[in-house]
């Protein structure tokens, strides 16, 4: 299992796939290889952007399997069979359940639009906002079986002006994300990303 060989699980649009895509072309993956995007939506944009690259991909319906578990097992399956080290969780909008999370433990990593642990979960630039904060981000974590519970890595923050509505603050944070993810995930897959409890280090070299 190699760190290098990168799966991106994504079930929309895929614009955190594309950047990771751009970043690979433009060599700042580090050892890092896009070697499989896998989508519960086949039909999902994601898909083509995918084709387009000249990824190959999993396109898997979950109601056409009898339950979760046996829709996982059919992805780890295929995870193994390209020797995949690192699964890069990117809009992918399904809870991993731990046929997936325990041959990969400590190699699934998630973004987030929030500076966790505040905001876990669905809506959370909706949620910034309503709380009144000034100051949010982007997270990067691995993933556990928990709702964005896991152990950070990385964390940029993002000022929350006064006239923001969730469509520009998302604006920003996107960008964020956008450079924050491939460099992770370059670090990752170079091997400089250490964990120690819920203790992260990404080293220089």
């Amino acid at each position: 299992m190699q760190s290098s060989r990168i799966a991106v699980f994504a079930s929309g649009q895929g614009s955190n796939f594309a950047a990771l895509i751009e970043a690979q072309r433009a060599g700042l993956l580090g050892d890092g290889r896009l070697e499989l995007l896998v989508s519960d939506k086949p039909e999902a944009p994601v898909a083509q952007r995918a084709e387009d690259a000249g990824i190959p991909a999993l396109l898997l319906r979950p109601k056409d399997f009898a339950s979760r578990e046996l829709y996982e097992a059919e992805i780890v399956a295929e995870l193994q069979r390209r020797d995949i080290g690192l699964v890069v969780l990117a809009g992918y909008m399904r809870l991993i359940t731990p046929v997936l999370l325990t041959p990969y433990a400590g190699r699934i990593i998630n973004i987030h639009p929030s500076l966790l642990p505040a905001f876990a979960g669905k809506d959370a630039i909706g949620q910034a906002l309503n709380y009144g904060v000034k100051l949010t981000g982007v997270t990067v974590h691995f993933v556990d079986g928990g709702m964005d519970t896991g152990p950070v890595i990385a964390q940029r923050s993002v000022v929350v002006l006064d006239n923001d509505t969730a469509d520009s603050l998302a604006e920003r944070i996107r960008k964020v994300e956008y450079e924050l993810y491939p460099e992770v995930v370059g670090a990752f897959a170079s091997g400089k990303v250490e964990l120690s409890g819920r203790k992260t280090i990404i080293r220089e070299k």
